[in-house]
């Protein structure tokens, strides 16, 4: 892990500087872009092993090169944290349902940033194995292309409907939580009301059409897969 390599996006050069010297210190090796632009093209070229993303960048903003970089195969399964100088709940969700893994608000701790990082990375080395493409009834799950199923068709799923989905059918009976819907996720220290969850839920059934009611509501508690 101390030799990942990590790219860091931001226009403001004081900030830039601030996170590789954070990085550079921990055994990182550290790459650096100001555009969005120039983002995509080294994500692509580079493959780095972790992207961390200001929100705020001129041209393609961060949420627009997060949301590109998760629609490409080559790229979507490289974490992106977030950097934002707004910590309203609306932008950390829209941040969530784009792609983004993590985020961190500025000012920011250093030694937060890096420990954020390093959980990143060790929940991306665990993940690489679970991708098993799973078959319930009419639908069909799979992991390698991102892709759901029902009676055959595509269903168009967010970033975020498709792993709530994989994660529920992982373990069908399973009761989670919203909470712990979240925190299998992104990690449990997300501003991330019950409600936005509901949200997801709710949308994720319509898509599913026929293969919706797999997903079961635990009245007062949360929801899990049929088994």
């Amino acid at each position: 892990m101390a030799k990942a390599k990590i790219l860091v996006v931001d226009d403001e050069e004081d900030i830039r500087e601030l996170v590789e010297l954070n990085l550079s210190h921990e055994g990182f090796k550290v790459l650096s872009c100001e555009t969005g632009e120039e983002a995509l093209e080294k994500a692509g070229s580079e493959l780095p092993d972790l992207i961390i993303l200001d929100l705020m960048l001129p041209g393609i903003d961060g949420l627009e090169v997060c949301k590109k970089l998760k629609s490409n195969l080559k790229t979507e399964n490289i974490p992106v944290v977030m950097l934002t100088a707004k910590g309203e709940e609306t932008d950390v969700v829209t941040g969530l349902e784009v792609g983004a893994d993590d985020y961190v608000t500025k000012p920011f701790s250093g030694k937060v940033l890096v420990a954020r990082v390093r959980r990143l990375l060790r929940k991306a080395d665990v993940n690489t194995g679970d991708k098993a493409v799973l078959k319930i009834g009419d639908l069909v799950i799979d992991p390698n292309r991102r892709e759901v199923l029902v009676k055959n068709k595509p269903v168009e799923l967010t970033f975020t409907e498709f792993n709530i989905l994989h994660v529920l059918a992982k373990r069908p009976g399973f009761v989670f939580t919203r909470y712990q819907i979240v925190d299998v996720l992104h990690g449990g220290d997300y501003i991330v009301t019950e409600r936005a969850v509901d949200v997801q839920i709710v949308s994720l059934r319509k898509k599913l059409g026929t293969c919706g009611n797999y997903v079961e509501t635990v009245r007062g508690v949360g929801y899990r897969f049929r088994d």
